[in-house]
Parts: structure tokens; C-alpha cells; sequence
């Protein structure tokens, strides 16, 4: 996707306003690059020790659920300098660069996880921590089939490791093998029952379409969560079901309790801004999203924000956010992160068409989910192949999944088919499930909806 840099047709733009956005685009690029500087991770090569010096118990992976990650992750480099042999914390340093790149959106932390999980392979072949962060570390790379693949050695060597069950369970799910993730989830509640099962158990569920058995899950697992890190995700879980089911009051409950847990908890940050944008509460949102890309510049903030924009008529802004987005996708690939869905998602609507559609056609390639069903769908509708688009947006239904961006992608696609009534039936679904489910989106719906006689 080319960042777009020049303005829309009738739009006119001072040099000097020119040289602002530009400086604007240049902070924001750089805040994308802050990964690959700030907080240097030492992996003995450090000239300067962290300001946090606690020793960490080489058995105590849990930590990482505890609270600061940054500091926990800094005790840990401390611990491994004078215990440099220690395999079991080189593994959870591994895995705690994993959960920082997952949560700050920092993807040059990979790299230095695979270094961390690879010293402490070096010093002890075959343990079961290090092969389980391998597996978590593919998961989050979106390379599911090797996600699979080191969580089953790791299981051979201790089929109770918690991580490698949870991992396991994430690469079925992504690589659309829901069947065998039920049977995963139900395996690893059966073996080692807690909040990482737990949550895993509860999305299964809801790609399968019962919604009010996740919910169940999701709170059953927050009732048991204590440590901040636990109480944020599952509670901006919870939030995010609520979201996806218009409940929007009740989102915001929810993300207000894992931002009490956590305040920087990008996640919540990001499904408060899209819950208040949903309830009309447009300039709060764009506070919100506004904060989060200034620091985690992430493709679902930057395109939800450029939409913001995008609806209040300041499309000089929308596009900023936008071209964002390449920069992102180029410094994920580089640190080893497969981002076409992300890449085919965006571009679809703000960016290449043809590119969206070759990486939508990549993704699809490596693995058969409701969601890359729906982004091919859907970057076939905008390159023009509406008639092949329709089975794959039919597919991504298929599971009992209810998406309200899903419905609205095949309710345009049987629109340019000429089913009428049928585009009518998926528009207002859509709009009856989450009618603030996106700023554009919503909109189109409504506008396609009354070009078809009004929702009835």
C-alpha cells in the first residue's frame, strides 16, 4: 500500500501545512522505529545495566502475569548476567520479549526472543520452556504450522506445560482447524485448568457461534484472575464480546476494569476509543486512538482512527494514518512477522486494491479461517470479482462466527451480485448486531440499506 501523500481531487494544501503533515508523518514514523532503539534488550552485550537489579527466581515464569513487564523483563536481564547459565530464565526472558511485541506493538523484540529462547535450547536441548516460547514466538509471527509444530515437541516432553497446551490451541484456531481446537481446549482444561485455557476455551466457542458460552468462559476466567496482566486481558476480552454484540454501555465497564488493572493496556485503550466512537462520543475517541498510535502505532488503531477522521470530513489526517500503515506492515516483516492479513485488511479499503488482493490470496494459501476467508472475500469485492468473492464471504459465516464487518462485506458483495434481498438481510443484521461497527462501514451500510427502499 503506497503512503498517500498527495491530496484527494478539489482538496488544496499550503506549503506550509504540507511541510506540518509531513513533520507529523515523520513522528509518527519514528515512534514505529522507537522498538528498534529504546530500551535496548542486553543479551550480554549491553554497555549499561538496567535500573532495575532484582534477581528473579529461575522458576518463576508466572511473574510475567504480575505487572510491569518492562521491569520484570529488566530483573530478569540482571538475573541472567550473573546466572548466564540459567536455560529456565533465558526461556522466560524469551517469552516475556514475546508478550512485550504483543502488547506494545513492538515487533524487534522477536528477534531478540528467538535469541533469548535459542541460548537457553543451547544450554539444555529439548526443555520444554524454551520449545513452548519457540511455539508461542510462531503464534505470534503468524506462523501457525510452526506454532504447532514446537508445541507439540514441547508437549512430548511434558504434556502439563501450561504455555505449550495454550499455544497448541492458538495454532489450530488461526490455521482453521476449529474441530481439533475444541478437542485441544477441552484436552488442556482436562490437564491444566486456569486463565490461559480458559480464554483459548472461550474464543473457540465463540467461532463456533455461542457467544453466551464464551461469555461464561470469559467470566468465569476473570473471577479467577488476580494479577494485573490476567485481570486486563480478560476483562478487554470480555469488552470486546460485549462490543461485537453492541452492548456498548457494558464494554465500557469492562474496559474500564482492565484499565484499572492496567492503564497502558493498549487492547483496552483501543476498544474504549472504539466503543465511545460506536455511542457517538467521536472527539473522546479520537483523544483515545490519538494517545495510542502516538506510542504503539498498530495497523487496527491507525486504520479505526483514520476513519474517525475520515467521517468528520478531515481526510488530510485519514490519510496520514493510513500510509502509517505500510511503515508498520515493513517493520513487522522485517522482525519476521507475516502481516498480510493485516496488509490485505487495510489496503482494501484505504490503500492498493491489487495489493490487498495478492495478500489476501497469500494468507489464504497458508491457512482457512473465517477471518481470511473474509478478508479474500472482501479484497475480491474491491478488485471488481464480486462473483467469486460471494463463496468465500459465505465461508467465513460458515462456523456460526456473527462479525458485523463480516455481514457487511457480504451483504456489499451480494448488493454488486444483484441479490437484493439478500444484501438487505445481511446489511441489517449487521447493523442490528453492532450498528457502530465501523465510522465508514455503518455508514455505507445505511446508505446501501436506504438505496434499497430502508431497512425493514
Amino acid at each position: 500500500m503506497p503512503p498517500r501523500s498527495t491530496p484527494h481531487e478539489g482538496e488544496t494544501e499550503g506549503g506550509g501545512a504540507a511541510r506540518r503533515r509531513v513533520g507529523r508523518l515523520a513522528a509518527c514514523a519514528a515512534a514505529l522505529a522507537v522498538a528498534l532503539t529504546a530500551g535496548a534488550v542486553v543479551l550480554g552485550t549491553g554497555s549499561e545495566d538496567p535500573a532495575t537489579t532484582a534477581s528473579v527466581p529461575a522458576t518463576a515464569p508466572q511473574l510475567l502475569a504480575s505487572g510491569d513487564l518492562t521491569a520484570q523483563i529488566s530483573a530478569l536481564q540482571s538475573h541472567l548476567r550473573a546466572q548466564h547459565k540459567d536455560f529456565t530464565s533465558w526461556a522466560t526472558l524469551g517469552v516475556a520479549y514475546v508478550e512485550q511485541a504483543r502488547t506494545q506493538g513492538d515487533p524487534s523484540r522477536y528477534p531478540q526472543a528467538e535469541q533469548a529462547l535459542d541460548r537457553s535450547l543451547a544450554l539444555r536441548p529439548g526443555n520444554d520452556p524454551a520449545l513452548a516460547g519457540h511455539a508461542a514466538l510462531a503464534a505470534a509471527r503468524h506462523d501457525f504450522l510452526g506454532a504447532l509444530r514446537h508445541a507439540e515437541r514441547a508437549l512430548a516432553e511434558n504434556p502439563y506445560n501450561e504455555r505449550a497446551l495454550s499455544s497448541r490451541i492458538d495454532a489450530l484456531v488461526e490455521l482453521g482447524r476449529y474441530g481439533q481446537a475444541l478437542r485441544a481446549a477441552e484436552e488442556a482444561d482436562a490437564r491444566r485448568p486456569g486463565i490461559p485455557v480458559f480464554t483459548r476455551y472461550a474464543y473457540v466457542q465463540e467461532l463456533r457461534g455461542d457467544v453466551t458460552a464464551a461469555g461464561r468462559v470469559w467470566e468465569r476466567a476473570l473471577a479467577s484472575a488476580t494479577a494485573p496482566g490476567d485481570v486486563a486481558y480478560v476483562a478487554t476480552a470480555l469488552g470486546r464480546l460485549a462490543w461485537q454484540q453492541g452492548e456498548y454501555r457494558t464494554a465500557l465497564k469492562h474496559f474500564a476494569r482492565a484499565l484499572g488493572a492496567d492503564p497502558a493496556y493498549v487492547p483496552a485503550l483501543e476498544g474504549r476509543a472504539r466503543a465511545q466512537a460506536a455511542r457517538g462520543e467521536t472527539a473522546e475517541a479520537v483523544r483515545g486512538l490519538e494517545k495510542v498510535v502516538a506510542r504503539y502505532p498498530l495497523p487496527g488503531p491507525l486504520v479505526e482512527l483514520g476513519e474517525l477522521y475520515e467521517a468528520e470530513g478531515e481526510k488530510g489526517k485519514a490519510r496520514e494514518q493510513y500510509a502509517l500503515i505500510d511503515a508498520w506492515t515493513g517493520l513487522a516483516r522485517a522482525n519476521g512477522v507475516n502481516a498480510d492479513l493485516d496488509t490485505a485488511l487495510a489496503a482494501a479499503d484505504h490503500g492498493d486494491r491489487k495489493a490487498a488482493l495478492r495478500a489476501a490470496r497469500a494468507e489464504w494459501s497458508r491457512r482457512h479461517t473465517v477471518h481470511t476467508a473474509d478478508a479474500l472475500a472482501w479484497a475480491l469485492h474491491v478488485n471488481g470479482r464480486d462473483e467469486e468473492a460471494l463463496p468465500y464471504a459465505r465461508r467465513a459465516a460458515a462456523t456460526g462466527f456473527r462479525d458485523a464487518t463480516f455481514l457487511y462485506h457480504r451483504g456489499l458483495i451480494e448488493h454488486a451480485t444483484g441479490d437484493m434481498p439478500a444484501a438487505r438481510r445481511s446489511l441489517e443484521a449487521a447493523l442490528r448486531l453492532n450498528p457502530g461497527f465501523s465510522p465508514v462501514g455503518s455508514r455505507v451500510a445505511r446508505e446501501t440499506l436506504a438505496g434499497l427502499g430502508g431497512a425493514r
